[in-house]
């Protein structure tokens, strides 16, 4: 239950803090007092969006924060632990605090931990529930006819299996649509795919052969130059009378021969004798390289046709030998794709066959339990809409469904519901649209309301003026609803109905003070003498009588 609200610099509140208790707990106050600002904020706490429009005027900061007593459910405690929050398993109370600023810093705490709105969104469900007036118009959609009856019949395990394969079914499904589109275009591909396969491996490419053949080239092209360049060499090395191996010869033994009168030359030797050994190696491989050298215009010819063709592939399939040779790689595994996606269709009928078979088997069982659900809840629905002065009224719900249809198919079963309703005797129920007055469709969203969530514990309940355009002994009878509604759990009501207001068990009384150039919103909480004048101002506008304080004390005193 929320225990706590504070609200500071929020439009034209600027400091408010309301304690709350068990039961039920009745805002009241003139039209245009603020009271719809203490409910936009509460439904700020629970994840609704908020702008910074709606910061006090002249301020630049706002804050909104709420205090919740709490029982941790297990639902409740895998958000926290799935989102990285924490939180006792023993905890009574979360602090939910949302702070507001012109300068674009909007953050959300809970528990003093940084989270998103999509956190306060999902813990929002467990903590309030609000309903406005405004909200009577989602009666009027069909949609949500679905999703009032499975929070009644708790349907929620079903649903996720049945979800889960629709998933499944969607996938394959759609597979299969997409291996079956176009088969003109999938013939042309298959062309286009085999060519290039074929192209390239004919051309029977190795990495890095470019650049060795370019090599080759450079190398075939300088080749008088080289042969001059490699005997030059290996005389220089070896066979003139100065070579430099013979040179070296002879040093190495005057060293050695040295190095026995002074032993310092002996470090050189080891050394020398390491670059003869290296000298020679390098004279038999020019010897070598020399003695394989010839100039070829046919070798050319071919080098230079291999690398055009080389060129060519690289310039259609990517810029590399590496890109071209992926790109055959990639063509190959598409091309048995489309080579084998007849035997592939084939498989994802079987698969579909089988999901459709598993999807239609889960969404008969939801539609068994709804089917089942419906009558109870017409029935609970029923005899609840009595205690609101519609006794006469009859509720319904049609359920259609068309299970050989796959286009019927959704993540919430094959279902179209739709609740139908007649105040009247002798009428015949119709869709609600059709048929319900604004003052019968509050009573009927107030019935469904308590009728689908009585059994929630812990969770404040907010109606905003569901009351509103009704009065007289049909006020009474909604209050008498709200009244047993909140011996389960809390409900905060705004209302503008006296006999709604005399059933409170805590009484808030908002009003607007107006100074020279500021306008504020403050709450009080009224003492029995205090709430018989705000009630005999509901009863009488803006002269009490004593006459109406009298009806006020005969109001309160028949309930308590």
């Amino acid at each position: 239950m929320l225990s706590l609200l504070k609200i500071k610099n929020i439009a034209l509140i600027a400091n408010l803090e309301i304690e709350f208790s068990l039961g039920l707990n009745l805002l009241t106050g003139e039209t245009g007092s603020g009271k719809s600002i203490i409910v936009d904020s509460l439904g700020a706490l629970t994840g609704e969006r908020i702008s910074t429009d709606i910061i006090k005027s002249g301020e630049s900061t706002a804050q909104i924060e709420g205090l919740f007593n709490i029982s941790p459910t297990v639902e409740l405690l895998e958000i926290f632990d799935e989102s990285g929050v924490e939180i006792d398993d023993n905890q009574s109370e979360i602090i939910v605090r949302r702070e507001l600023s012109l300068a674009g810093k909007n953050r959300i705490f809970v528990n003093n931990q940084s989270v998103t709105q999509g956190f306060l969104r999902k813990i929002g469900t467990f903590l309030v529930d609000i309903h406005g007036q405004g909200e009577q118009s989602t009666l009027f959609n069909q949609a949500t006819h679905l999703e009032i009856l499975d929070e009644y019949a708790k349907h929620q395990s079903l649903r996720d299996v049945t979800a889960e394969k629709f998933r499944e079914f969607a996938t394959v499904e759609n597979e299969l649509k997409d291996l079956q589109s176009d088969d003109a275009q999938k013939l042309q591909l298959l062309d286009i795919l085999r060519f290039q396969v074929k192209e390239i491996e004919v051309a029977q490419l190795n990495l890095n052969e470019d650049d060795e053949l370019d090599e080759e080239k450079r190398r075939l092209n300088n080749s008088e130059k080289v042969s001059l360049l490699s005997d030059e060499s290996y005389d220089m090395l070896y066979e003139n009378e100065a070579a430099t191996i013979t040179t070296l010869e002879k040093v190495v033994r005057r060293i050695t021969e040295l190095s026995e009168f002074e032993k310092s030359f002996a470090d050189y030797v080891e050394g020398l004798n390491n670059a003869q050994a290296t000298l020679e190696d390098l004279a038999i491989a020019v010897r070598t390289f020399r003695g394989k050298l010839e100039f070829s215009p046919e070798r050319l010819e071919e080098i230079e046709s291999r690398l055009a063709e080389i060129s060519r592939l690289k310039r259609k399939y990517g810029g590399t030998i590496e890109s071209v040779l992926q790109h055959f790689n990639e063509s190959q595994l598409r091309l048995s794709g489309i080579e084998d996606s007849s035997l592939r269709e084939e498989e994802l009928r079987k698969k579909l066959a089988k999901i459709r078979f598993e999807y239609l088997e889960v969404a008969r069982k939801l539609h068994e339990a709804r089917t089942k659900a419906a009558k109870k809840f017409e029935k609970n629905v029923e005899e609840n809409l009595k205690a609101v002065s519609l006794e006469k009224a009859r509720f319904e719900v049609k359920i259609d469904f068309e299970e050989n249809n796959d286009k019927s198919f959704t993540a919430k079963g094959f279902d179209n519901i739709e609740f139908y309703f007649s105040a009247n005797i002798g009428e015949a129920v119709k869709p609600i649209a059709k048929v319900a007055s604004g003052g019968e469709t509050s009573r009927l969203m107030l019935i469904l309301n308590t009728t689908t969530k009585l059994a929630v514990d812990g969770k404040t309940v907010v109606f905003d003026e569901i009351d509103a355009g009704i009065g007289g002994r049909v006020a009474e009878a909604v209050g008498l609803k709200l009244k047993e509604l909140s011996k389960n759990q809390q409900v905060l009501c705004v209302t503008h109905q006296p006999q709604v207001a005399s059933l409170a068990d805590e009484h808030f009384q908002i009003s607007k003070e107006m100074t020279k150039d500021r306008t504020n919103v403050s709450v009080k909480i009224l003492d029995s003498t205090e709430r018989i004048e705000e009630i005999a101002r509901m009863l009488a506008g803006e002269k009490i009588t004593d006459s109406a304080r009298n009806h006020a004390k005969e109001m309160i005193g028949a309930h308590r």
